[in-house]
């Protein structure tokens, strides 16, 4: 399968608005698409890294919905959420989650009544749905459930649990 070189370069840096000399607002998305706005990037690496991850419903919790509306196009919605999938399916140690165990895991990290724990609650049905459906488009008997390799001829998933 081959991927967009956006999409494989917004994988890459869409959470580079955490660096603490880009980070201004405190809202990744935004700063990391500003940044790359200023570095010249692609108009969709720009935009797949400001809505990354509904990155809207956090704006909108934030008060920074109309700022991340005026400043960015969306990205393609199909970009969107392979990126979405590939974030979502990432374990903050690197090791791959199902996006269920990923939501549950920020909502630890963040702890209640913060805003990212609530962004996690209105969010998650739409990055569940988003993953399913990026799901339903990978190639059947190609990839593992697990992490994302591709199964070899003749041999079943290796600790691949369904999801």
């Amino acid at each position: 399968m081959s991927l967009p070189g956006e999409l494989v370069a917004a994988a890459w840096l869409h959470d580079i608005g955490y660096v603490p000399g880009l980070a201004v607002t405190g809202f990744h998305p935004l700063d990391g698409a500003r940044f790359l706005r200023r570095a010249d990037a692609s108009g969709q690496v720009v935009s797949l890294v400001a809505y990354h991850s509904c990155a809207q419903i956090e704006a909108d919790i934030r008060g920074l919905a109309g700022v991340l509306a005026a400043e960015f196009a969306p990205a393609d919605p199909v970009l969107a959420d392979v990126l979405l999938w590939c974030d979502m399916t990432t374990g903050p140690d690197g090791g791959h989650v199902r996006p269920a165990d990923r939501l549950a895991e920020i909502r630890r990290r963040y702890g209640p009544g913060h805003d990212v724990t609530r962004f996690a609650d209105l969010a998650a049905g739409e990055i569940l749905a988003a993953a399913g459906r990026v799901e339903m488009m990978l190639p059947a008997g190609e990839w593992e459930q697990g992490p994302i390799v591709p199964r070899r001829p003749g041999r079943g998933t290796a600790g691949g649990a369904g999801g």
